[in-house]
């Protein structure tokens, strides 16, 4: 006689069975496996996936229509579904429109502007930026979006973070190789120091301005501040946090922000960051070819001093507090001034003080008699 299952039990049965169902499936799925291609970009593939086909634009240059699957797998945007009808807005069949762009820079200036439908705000910023300032004084190959982060291949721009100066040597090549060997483009390039400052921690990212105006120049210090004044990061380098505040306090520093605060004016002659230790090719103080290293300062110092001598830079304590260990003789001749300089203060209060009492007993007398 065949024994049936009882009804109550079932429920459990069928439950075990679909959990059993999923984890050989799921099983069979390799980990990196790609998400089936969307069917439009399959589509375009199935022509665009040639590698010869291309096209003669008007002005005779020869545009390459080939679109790599390799780069679309690698793309941030295919990896989120977004395919190619997103930015080729206007082709959506074969045949397609006719071709209405002359050159290969003509194209390239008009299909950036669809970046704008996803990105508005970073759209926005770059409008403002060097960049747009000089593309609207007509330099056609001032940089657009694509320029910077690609078209079928747009991947994220800071990974690694080298990539960012990869990509502004592209234009800026020779500013960038400078940078290569100042102590931050070293440690960027051979150590992959992820502190170290790129180009767009100073220059801005989507918003660059001109950095050789007047503001940008004065506003500088604060610029280098963002890392050198702050104490985690300098003491993870055994380096000192505490020369901005010192530069604050220095005359050069002092005389900036004073000539700003009264006369509401960004331009002084007093040096900040850069005049002393340079834009791009900054190097550590120990290094030869430094513009600070002992050797080289009493030059540096001259670009603005010009009749300085030799005792000119002996008597400059640096970006350093005043120590007994560093400059014991600074350090007592700063002693005696905080404490002598207080008592002769208080000595003078006291003075004027009576003074006044003796004034008002003297007239408190005359009137009595």
């Amino acid at each position: 006689m065949k024994t049936r299952t009882p009804y109550r039990q079932m429920p459990w049965l069928i439950f075990a069975g679909i959990v059993v169902l999923f984890a050989s499936l799921f099983a069979t799925i390799p980990a990196n496996a790609r998400p089936p291609m969307q069917e439009t970009e399959k589509y375009c593939l199935s022509c665009h996936g040639n590698s010869s086909l291309s096209m003669t634009l008007p002005s005779g240059e020869k545009l390459s229509l080939y679109v790599s699957q390799d780069q679309l797998d690698h793309s941030v945007h295919s990896s989120k579904g977004i395919e190619c009808e997103a930015c080729h807005n206007n082709i959506s069949t074969y045949p397609h429109p006719e071709q209405k762009y002359a050159t290969k820079r003509e194209l390239s200036l008009n299909y950036y502007q669809t970046c704008e439908k996803c990105h508005s705000a970073n759209y926005a910023k770059a409008q403002d930026s060097m960049h747009a300032q000089s593309a609207l004084a007509g330099n056609e190959n001032a940089p657009v979006c694509t320029d910077c982060h690609g078209h079928h291949d747009t991947q994220k721009p800071d990974e690694p973070r080298s990539l960012v100066s990869e990509t502004c040597s592209k234009c800026h090549g020779e500013i960038v190789d400078i940078y290569k060997q100042s102590v931050h483009g070293e440690a960027l390039l051979s150590e992959d120091n992820p502190d170290v400052p790129v180009c767009t921690d100073c220059h801005g990212v989507h918003n660059i301005q001109d950095a050789r105006t007047d503001q940008f120049r004065v506003e500088s210090p604060e610029l280098c501040a963002r890392c050198h004044a702050d104490k985690a990061l300098m003491d993870k380098y055994g380096l000192s946090s505490d020369v901005y505040s010192i530069y604050k306090r220095s005359w050069h520093g002092v005389d900036i922000s004073v000539y700003k605060a009264r006369w509401g004016t960004v331009w002084h002659d007093s040096a900040v960051c850069t005049d002393c230790h340079g834009v791009h090719d900054m190097r550590k103080t120990s290094d030869p070819a430094s513009k600070v290293n002992p050797a080289n300062l009493l030059t540096a110092c001259q670009k603005c001093h010009p009749t300085a001598g030799p005792n000119w830079v002996d008597a400059w304590t640096g970006h350093n507090e005043v120590s007994l260990e560093r400059t014991p003789i600074l350090f007592y001749v700063d002693k005696f001034y905080t404490s002598f300089t207080p008592f002769i203060l208080w000595a003078c209060i006291i003075y004027v003080l009576l003074q006044i009492i003796h004034s008002i007993v003297d007239r408190v007398r005359s009137t009595l008699s």
